[in-house]
């Protein structure tokens, strides 16, 4: 039996990846979104179970010591973000192709473990100067956050060449284009 196929997004904060993977979502009914796990609070607007599982630093670690994610990563000191066995469960119990939108070294060790199963796809801004200005045009982080996102930015950018696919926002229309095509060719084949 063929195993399942997985898609797996990542990219810097500000790259347009939100926007990017409700675009396929919309064009490609076929996905479910695999809801990832933090320890950060919601923002404004974001809801539990659906942006997140929005879960206390005690419990992730406790889901850790459990063996309860596929990977997980300390982002920033008490700030975790991973991906829930029971998210995989979920999703293939429904008979739908899992999309994954995980931190940089969430989606390199997702494509370690899943191996050709997975396509991973890294999306980035066309700049670090851009991606900052991004950040700052959303309002939802403070000056400290913006400024800590755009040094993690030029680590994560450093992993670009480990994804199946690297993808430059740099023309919104354009890179929906680019990223339907490339996931509507994986799934495919």
């Amino acid at each position: 039996m063929e195993k399942e196929k997985l898609i797996v997004v990542s990219a810097p904060s500000g790259s347009g990846k939100t926007t990017l993977i409700k675009h396929l979502m919309f064009t490609l009914p076929k996905f479910d979104f695999s809801v990832s796990a933090t320890s950060r609070t919601p923002r404004k607007g974001e809801v539990d179970g659906k942006d997140y599982h929005f879960i206390s630093v005690d419990k992730f670690r406790a889901l850790i010591a459990e063996n309860g994610f596929i990977e997980w990563e300390e982002v920033y000191p008490d700030r975790f973000y991973g991906t829930l066995k029971s998210e995989v469960t979920r999703i293939a119990s429904m008979g739908k192709i899992a999309l994954f939108d995980v931190d940089v070294k969430g989606g390199v060790n997702i494509k370690k473990l899943y191996k050709k199963q997975a396509l991973s796809i890294f999306l980035q801004a066309p700049s670090i100067e851009i991606l900052e200005q991004r950040l700052r045009n959303r309002g939802t982080d403070s000056e400290t956050d913006i400024q800590t996102r755009v040094q993690k930015a030029a680590e994560e950018l450093t992993y670009a060449p480990e994804f199946d696919f690297v993808i430059t926002n740099d023309d919104r229309e354009k890179a929906k284009e680019e990223f339907v095509e490339i996931v509507q060719q994986f799934i495919d084949s």
